[in-house]
C-alpha cells in the first residue's frame, strides 16, 4: 500500500463523517455553505465584499492582474460578452453534470461509497449533450469563446481533470475537437503545476 492510499484509508471514517454531514447540508441547500448565493439573501450579510464563488474570484483577479501574463478576460466589450456566455455555460449546463459525475465516478470510489448508476447513466446523457455544443464551437475556434484561453476554460480544468481518469473519458474522446480542447487545457503549464502540488 502507498503512503497515500494508506491516509486515506486511516482517515476514511472521519471523512466519511464529514460526507455525511455534506449530504446532509445538500439535502436542504445546494450549497455546502448555505443559501447565501442570491441577490436577496446578500443583503443581510455583513460584508457583501466578501467574495465567496471560485469564478467571482478567479474574475476578481483576472480583472486586478489584467496587464500581468496571459490575458483571461477580454478587453473588447464585444469579445467580453462571447466569453461571458460561455462562462456562463460552464457555470449552468456543464458544471452541473460534471461535478454529479466526478461526485459519482471518482469520489464515492475514493471513500468505498456505492456508485449510483442511474445517475451516472442520466448526467453521462446530460454531458453527451453539452460536449456535442462544445463540438460544434471548438470546430470553430481552438477555445471556448475564441482563440485565446481564457476564464471560461480555465473554469472547466477541475472537473475535466477528474474525469479524465473516469469512464466518462469516453465522452470527451470520442469528439475530436473536444478531446483536442481537453489535451490542450491540461497541458497548460500552470495547471500542471496546481496539478504537482
Amino acid at each position: 500500500m502507498t503512503m497515500d492510499a494508506l491516509v486515506v484509508e486511516e482517515n476514511k471514517a472521519k471523512l466519511v463523517k464529514v460526507l455525511d454531514v455534506d449530504e446532509a447540508q445538500l439535502a436542504h441547500s445546494k450549497y455546502i455553505g448555505g443559501d447565501c448565493f442570491t441577490l436577496a439573501d446578500l443583503h443581510h450579510l455583513p460584508n457583501t465584499q466578501i467574495l465567496m464563488e471560485s469564478r467571482a474570484i478567479n474574475q476578481y483577479i483576472a480583472h486586478t492582474y489584467v496587464d500581468k501574463g496571459n490575458q483571461l478576460i477580454c478587453q473588447y466589450p464585444k469579445k467580453m460578452a462571447i466569453l461571458s456566455v460561455w462562462m456562463e455555460v460552464e457555470a449552468h449546463q456543464f458544471d452541473p453534470v460534471a461535478s454529479k459525475l466526478s461526485w459519482e465516478l471518482a469520489i464515492k470510489p475514493l471513500f468505498g461509497m456505492t456508485i449510483d448508476a442511474s445517475a451516472v447513466e442520466e448526467n453521462k446523457v446530460k454531458l453527451a449533450k453539452v460536449l456535442d455544443v462544445y463540438e460544434a464551437q471548438l470546430a470553430q475556434s481552438k477555445y471556448l469563446g475564441g482563440e485565446c484561453f481564457t476564464l471560461a476554460n480555465m473554469h472547466h480544468l477541475p472537473n475535466t481533470q477528474i474525469l479524465m481518469g473516469t469512464q466518462a473519458k469516453k465522452l470527451f474522446d470520442s469528439r475530436p475537437h473536444v478531446s483536442a480542447w481537453c489535451a490542450d487545457i491540461l497541458a497548460r503549464p500552470a495547471w500542471l503545476k496546481v496539478m504537482a502540488m
